[in-house]
């Protein structure tokens, strides 16, 4: 099989999945992102006999308009342009879940700082502002008090960039200092770890403690109905539990890290996503 082997950085995550594919003979056409041009009137002669290209930019825009680029050329990539535009807008993730009945923390978006503070009064303290675009728990904030969100959102709406005049509130949900990680790939979970902290944030990025978890059937179904929703391919899907039981899914990341998962479970993570790429190439491959 030709892979293509898109990246921006080689990290841990990156070597594995690199490593997994040297070890079954796969040929590699490793592909930079910062170092090739991705041209309308199609692709450059080296694209041409991939059977299939594995995405891991590390930013979000950057995975988003190349996909667009591979679809474009007919050549398969993991994930399908669509379904990173829909899991790095945060907005679009939770329309999304909500319009398919998934269990999600309650959202309101405003467009100026006035609605954003009447938003954050309706919603209650503590809330959540998020960025509409980002990962790592970067840019969040929780509010606990009228003069923090003043203060917060006076602070977005002077940033300069439009996508800050978009205020992305959410309830605040008292999680068990805990969330949980589940790696899938269409919907089928390969591995899942909790991600503990005593910081409200709990991202393993910020240095959250994990440990590998047994994905019960209620978690297994909201993990097949999320992925379902945004339209399939290798995701991160984070679900948070409810104080009264049950649990919320509050993120999808399309360009999800498993270094840490692979570190504190049993499974082999990059073999097992490597047996889904070989998958998808091979459904491909019978359909021309």
């Amino acid at each position: 099989m030709n892979v293509g082997f898109l990246y921006s950085q080689i990290r841990t995550d990156e070597k594995l999945l690199l490593t997994e594919l040297r070890s079954r003979g796969h040929d590699i056409l490793k592909i930079d992102v910062r170092k090739h041009q991705f041209s309308i009137q199609g692709p450059p002669a080296e694209f041409k006999n991939l059977d299939i290209v594995i995405d891991r930019c590390i930013a979000q825009s950057q995975s988003k308009f190349a996909s667009m680029f591979f679809d474009s050329y007919d050549i398969s990539i993991i994930n399908d342009p669509a379904v990173v535009e829909r899991c790095s807008d945060k907005i679009k993730t939770s329309l999304l879940l909500n319009s398919a009945g998934i269990p999600t923390p309650e959202t309101t978006i405003a467009f100026s700082p006035e609605s954003a503070l009447e938003t954050i009064e309706a919603i209650g303290y503590p809330c959540v502002l998020k960025p509409v675009v980002g990962s790592w728990g970067r840019l969040m904030a929780k509010i606990d008090t009228r003069a923090a969100a003043e203060a917060i959102v006076e602070h977005k709406a002077t940033l300069g960039h439009y996508e800050h005049k978009i205020f992305y509130i959410q309830k605040f949900i008292n999680k068990p200092n805990r969330d949980i990680r589940v790696v899938a790939v269409d919907g089928t979970p390969l591995a899942a770890m909790t991600r503990t902290s005593t910081h409200w944030l709990t991202n393993a990025a910020k240095g959250a403690t994990v440990a590998g978890y047994d994905v019960p059937a209620e978690v297994a179904s909201l993990v097949e109905k999320a992925s379902k929703a945004v339209g399939g391919g290798l995701l991160g899907i984070d679900l948070m539990e409810l104080e009264g039981g049950g649990f919320t899914v509050h993120e999808i990341n399309p360009g999800t890290e498993f270094k840490a998962l692979n570190e504190c479970v049993d499974i082999d993570v990059p073999s097992r996503i490597i047996d889904w790429v070989e998958s998808v190439a091979n459904k491909k491959g019978e359909k021309l």
